[in-house]
């Protein structure tokens, strides 16, 4: 066979291939269908759960067989997806109408997760059964043939309500992003109604009904303003507070109790909020935290703080809005699919997909109904008429050599081969016209059925089969019949199954709280070897001086609101606020500094730490590897942000010294291949921080500055040079940008 090769362009292979990936991952994945609002994922958990008899009344499955047997008929994406999926549907927290009733640990609002698979189980809710599956024997759906085409899934499950509203959906596909709040099932039923009657309303006159989102952990939506907005684009951001109760303590204190979180808080935020708050008493933002505790179970949240007496309790909660996660942000984006493709849609057009996919079902489901009855209808009016006519029938079952004979003279009256008693019945017998059908009836006909009760029965059967006949006509053929019948279902579901309402949806001012001035200290910062810094009072140094002084390789008085200032050997300056370095005690293991600052000890290297008090007051001398000096204000180094360059490099060059000058008289540089030059330091030239300074000595081809000294009142004049005492004072004072005297060990 001759090979065939097609050539093509590389890009348009990468480029369709993305294609088809990105929309199989929004398709088929991601995104919820607008019409019941689930995922994939979701509709075939509840499909299997429904195939597999495991309804609301009858006993728990083990969700693994659930997962096990999902995944093997129709999503073989791997079974933690499904089980996460089979989860979620069963968290009253994070789901408005939860979709499957679980047993055992499915988790918690607290953000522990759910048992492993094999512990727990799992049926389907009440609502489901009634609302999402019920009448899927009734051809309402398409089916579609699953991923190996051995088995049918529906492509759609027959919701009843607007579920992409009542359960919201959250997801992210490639190149967007599905976020969409729950809501109060009451108002989103009396919302489609409202639709329904009158197809022409706005979302402002569907807000009506629908005030906002209803999250299950309630709250209080603060920016009702904004919702118009965001229910017409399908766009925007909820702010979202969570309830706060005062209470009285014991001692004349008060307990700030939070009852309810926002629903972003679900999961470890709440953790998150706990550690925020306690920061808030460590760093000193707030000193009237007396003790917090969380003492939430499972009748709900209640997060305690015990503040002190003279504490301003609404300046404090005012402190909790702004500065921890108990306001926050729900951002919305509803996006789903419709008609095939991904589309943001308002309000009105999500419950405009869903009446109309009602309409599409409540046609297919009265259409398959009527189609059923007109078969029954047939078969009564056929069997009624036999009775009529049954010595007749008789004689011609009797005198039939077969079913085949007697059916030919029950349908076409062929008289011929049959045995008659009397001449007249073969007359009657050649006028019978049954259907098929009919005929099959009366030869599947038991003799009981001509017991006189039955007849009746059967005659009564008819009427309610006539009066079904005459209701599913007039529901097809009348659309506002079809409206009622929907209308009532929805005014059903709503009795049966709503709740009311737990979100509080107002307008409410931004929090402002006044932010209480520390008082002003001294503190002593302490940083050891490893970069692990913390802050002590000057007592606690004060008492163990010789032990900090020998453990740490920065030590130096600073005020609790200043910053500190990391010079490195890249010529970068890194700010720290003291207030955000732990202050605590003497043996606290502090935090490493790279944690609270721009400093990478992975790729810099710390060259000196200061105070920017101690910067102010003094002036700042620069060394580098290559020799260039500076003297520069230490003023210019006040700067706001948190990262800037110390001073300018020439291309391979780094810093090897930065000191205060403070009472130093002469310099000295040394260098790798041990030259030292010693020269006055007034000689080193003032300049900004921007410049690239003069040249302190010259040095060899393959040289470089190694190490720098000063001499003058406290300074040592005696260094270990190749392990032997080397006296700075009796090197020769020299000019700067000298080329040294050379030192032999």
């Amino acid at each position: 066979m001759e090979e065939k090769i097609i050539k093509t362009e590389y890009s348009e292979v990468m480029q369709k291939s993305f294609i088809d990936y990105a929309m199989s991952v929004i398709i088929a994945r991601a995104l919820p269908d607008a019409r019941d609002g689930l995922k994939p994922v979701q509709r075939r958990t509840l499909y299997d759960m429904h195939e597999l008899g495991i309804k609301y009344d009858k006993p728990y499955r083990k969700s693994a067989r659930i997962v096990g047997d999902t995944m093997g008929k129709y999503h073989p994406h791997g079974d933690s997806s499904i089980y996460e999926a089979l989860v979620v549907m069963t968290q009253d927290f994070k789901k408005g109408l939860p979709l499957v009733d679980g047993h055992g640990n499915f988790g918690n609002i607290e953000g522990d997760g759910a048992a492993a698979m094999r512990y727990t189980e799992a049926r389907l809710e009440r609502v489901t059964q009634e609302a999402f599956l019920a009448d899927l024997d009734k051809d309402v759906v398409d089916f579609i043939p699953n991923f190996d085409e051995t088995e049918k899934e529906p492509s759609v499950l027959p919701a009843k309500f607007p579920n992409l509203l009542v359960n919201g959906s959250e997801g992210i596909a490639v190149g967007m992003a599905t976020s969409i709040p729950p809501h109060n099932l009451a108002e989103v039923i009396d919302a489609t109604k409202a639709y329904m009657k009158d197809e022409s309303i706005t979302n402002e006159g569907l807000m009506k009904y629908v005030k906002g989102p209803d999250f299950p952990t309630g709250g209080i939506v603060i920016n009702k303003d904004d919702l118009a907005e965001i229910y017409e684009t399908g766009t925007g951001k909820i702010k979202v507070r969570g309830k706060v109760d005062i209470e009285k303590g014991k001692g004349g204190k008060t307990n700030v109790v939070i009852s309810e979180i926002p629903y972003p808080m679900i999961g470890a935020n709440i953790s998150k909020f706990l550690m925020d708050v306690a920061a808030l008493s460590e760093t000193k933002k707030t000193m009237d935290i007396v003790d917090i505790s969380n003492q939430s179970s499972k009748e709900g949240i209640r997060i305690v703080i015990e503040l002190k007496r003279d504490a301003d309790v609404d300046n404090f909660v005012n402190m909790l809005y702004k500065k921890t996660r108990l306001e926050d942000t729900f951002g919305v984006n509803m996006l789903a699919i419709a008609n095939g493709r991904p589309e943001t849609m308002s309000l009105k057009q999500v419950i405009k997909c869903n009446v109309d996919f009602q309409f599409e079902v409540a046609t297919r489901k009265y259409q398959t109904m009527l189609e059923k009855e007109l078969a029954k209808k047939e078969i009564q009016e056929g069997l009624i008429k036999a009775c009529n006519v049954i010595d007749l029938i008789i004689e011609i079952l009797r005198g039939s050599k077969d079913r085949a004979m007697a059916k030919a003279c029950l349908v076409e009256g062929k008289t011929e081969g049959i045995h008659f008693k009397y001449k007249e019945s073969k007359v009657m017998a050649a006028q019978l016209c049954f259907s098929e059908n009919q005929a099959n009836a009366i030869l599947d006909m038991r003799l009981y059925k001509l017991i006189g009760l039955e007849i009746q029965a059967l005659i009564k059967e008819h009427e309610e089969t006539m009066a079904n006949i005459y209701r599913y006509e007039d529901i097809l053929e009348r659309r506002d019949s079809m409206a009622q019948v929907i209308m009532n279902e929805l005014d059903d579901i709503k009795k049966a199954f709503s709740r009311p309402r737990r979100t509080v949806i107002e307008n409410a001012a931004e929090a402002v709280y006044e932010e209480k001035k520390v008082e002003e200290m001294d503190v002593v910062f302490l940083m050891d070897r490893f970069g692990y810094a913390k802050c002590v009072d000057t007592t606690t140094y004060e008492r163990n001086k010789e032990a900090a002084d020998a453990e740490n390789k920065f030590v130096f008085t600073c005020k609790n609101t200043g910053k500190i200032c990391i010079f490195t050997n890249t010529g970068q300056l890194h700010t720290v606020k003291v207030m955000d370095i732990p202050y605590g005690k003497f043996r606290d293991k502090g935090i490493p500094i790279d944690n609270i600052s721009n400093y990478n000890s992975e790729k810099e290297m710390m060259i000196n730490v200061t105070s920017q008090t101690s910067l102010n007051l003094y002036r700042v001398i620069f060394v580098t590897a290559q020799s260039m000096m500076k003297i520069v204000d230490g003023g210019e180094f006040d700067v706001a942000k948190r990262t800037v360059a110390a001073t300018k490099l020439q291309d391979n060059d780094e810093v090897v010294s930065v000191e205060i000058l403070d009472g130093q008289k002469n310099i000295v540089l040394q260098t790798r291949e041990g030259f030292f030059s010693k020269f006055p330091v007034e000689e080193i030239p003032e300049k900004k921080k921007g410049a690239v300074g003069v040249r302190g000595m010259k040095l060899g081809a393959k040289d470089s500055v190694e190490s720098v000294h000063y001499t003058g009142a406290g300074f040592e004049q005696t260094i270990l040079y190749k392990d032997k005492p080397l006296e700075l004072g009796r090197l020769k004072l020299g000019k700067r940008d000298s080329k040294g005297t050379k030192v032999r060990g």
